[in-house]
């Protein structure tokens, strides 16, 4: 039995990382003839005003970054999707590995790309990985991509834009 592939989400932090991952995953989608499923996740801004109230967050600044994140995500799926590719363009706020994997099960997703950033020792220890936790939680199948990618180098490819 072949697997059906029909609809496969990309993380994006903006990063060339990512950025590769989402070139790489436009192959995937249109091998399978999949929809594309784009998500930036905005992390809540937290300020601490006074410390004895503990941190809050504040809704107008998370509403203006929102509005920017869609509009960023919005300009790199012009510039780095084939218009021939259907992609949806999703924008969250919240802890990314939660985000990615709530929308997953969400849009039904059967395929995640994620690029990992190869955190190593002491950095990994500390910070873990979104991507290592979307793998562990994912309600489906995730491709990790680590820099280099086989048979195609990303900064190559940013050069030529």
């Amino acid at each position: 039995m072949e697997p059906e592939i029909k609809k496969i989400l990309v993380p994006i932090d903006f990063s060339d990382y990512s950025k590769s991952s989402l070139k790489y995953a436009v192959n995937f989608v249109k091998i399978f003839q999949a929809e594309l499923f784009i998500i930036y996740v905005v992390e809540p801004v937290i300020y601490p005003p006074d410390f004895s109230m503990g941190q809050i967050a504040i809704p107008s600044v998370d509403l203006e970054m929102d509005k920017r994140a869609v509009e960023e995500l919005n300009k790199l799926a012009q510039k780095e999707i084939p218009t021939d590719v259907k992609v949806h363009p999703i924008v969250k706020t919240g802890k990314p590995f939660l985000e990615i994997i709530e929308t997953a099960s969400e849009e039904d997703i059967d395929l995640i790309i994620i690029a990992s950033h190869g955190h190593t020792g002491v950095e990994h220890l500390l910070f873990g990985s979104t991507a290592e936790k979307v793998v562990r939680k994912a309600p489906c199948p995730v491709l990790t991509l680590r820099d280099p990618l086989k048979g195609f180098d990303y900064k190559e490819h940013l050069d030529k834009n």
